[in-house]
């Protein structure tokens, strides 16, 4: 009986702490102490003072050495301030205008926006105090380090639910940030569950809020290969289903809109191993009937298969 009464105890407890953790994950940021930021930078300092953005918050980039002719830092600016204002209509009549936070004036250094592994991602985020509100300012080196950048100043961001305006708490700040490791990644396994093009995109649109910058697509495996080789159509057949399948298009489209967002992404291939899904267009890739998970190493078209998918898919990928 009494082991029964702790038992209830204990169960209460716990979930009294779901409950206390639940509360504490979804409450809306109302004051400065629920200023929060992912990954913490590897340097800030932050004052007291409270900033509003302004309705018509602007992006800045005079002086700058990139002229975002791929509009790269442009569209990066136009998610942060939907991500900032989260649907809420926020009001435009706000009279405070000593503390007018007008835009964000962002200074890249390198003309060049081609992403390659270990690409600077450096950037500092300077938010000025209320006495001199005008801009917010971001330098970086690279547009990837910028995007960085703008995800943190949209971390600072939040909605006051009384005055119904964009606030910026504990300014000024000072924020200087690059990753502490060159390779951060996320795996997605479509050979074994396939995922629609939007639901890959909203895995990347995630993998921006944390500053990940490898998207490991685990494309093609034993159970299924969805993936389009237009030199080895048949290889199509191993998908789960005609409705379950990427096309070379779809492939270079998930590439572009990674890469349009500091992303790269690493797909993989599995050989010898894990290849049953192969040999359902080709049968002649198994060894025999009775050994259908590894390719037949000895068969020279077995090669002739590998060269073109590598051939095939690597105008997507890397």
């Amino acid at each position: 009986m009494e082991m029964r009464k702790r038992k209830r105890k204990m169960e209460g407890a716990l979930w009294l702490l779901v409950v206390v953790v639940l509360a504490v994950v979804v409450a809306p940021a109302e004051s400065a102490g629920d200023v929060k930021i992912w990954p913490m930078p590897a340097s800030v300092s932050s004052g007291n003072k409270r900033l509003h953005l302004s309705k018509d918050f602007e992006l800045l980039t005079q002086g700058t050495g990139y002229n975002d002719a791929s509009g790269i830092l442009k569209d990066g600016f136009y998610r942060m301030l939907a991500v900032v204002n989260n649907g809420h209509v926020v009001d435009g009549n706000f009279s405070d205008k000593s503390s007018l936070l007008s835009g964000l004036h962002v200074v890249i250094s390198s003309p060049n926006d081609q992403l390659q592994y270990g690409i600077d991602e450096s950037y500092k985020l300077m938010v000025p105090s209320p006495e001199n509100p005008a801009y917010a300012h971001l330098q970086a080196n690279t547009v990837y380090g910028a995007l960085h950048g703008l995800q943190t100043f949209s971390q600072l961001c939040h909605f006051n639910h009384k005055s119904r305006v964009i606030e910026v708490y504990m300014s000024p700040w000072t924020i200087t940030d690059q990753p502490r490791f060159s390779y951060r990644g996320l795996l997605i396994d479509t050979s074994r569950h396939y995922l629609p093009l939007p639901v890959i995109k909203n895995v990347i649109d995630s993998m921006t809020y944390a500053k990940l910058n490898v998207l490991h697509w685990h494309i093609v495996d034993t159970q299924s290969f969805p993936l389009e080789i237009p030199s080895y159509p048949k290889l199509w057949n191993g998908a789960y289903s005609a409705s379950e399948r990427y096309t070379i298009a779809d492939a270079a489209e998930i590439v572009s809109y990674a890469q349009e967002r500091g992303i790269n992404v690493m797909a993989e291939l599995d050989v010898p191993g894990h290849a049953f899904s192969w040999g359902i267009g080709y049968p002649a890739l198994w060894p025999s009937s009775d050994c259908q998970q590894p390719l037949d190493v000895s068969n020279e078209f077995t090669f002739q298969v590998i060269d073109g998918i590598l051939s095939d898919s690597g105008s997507f990928g890397r």
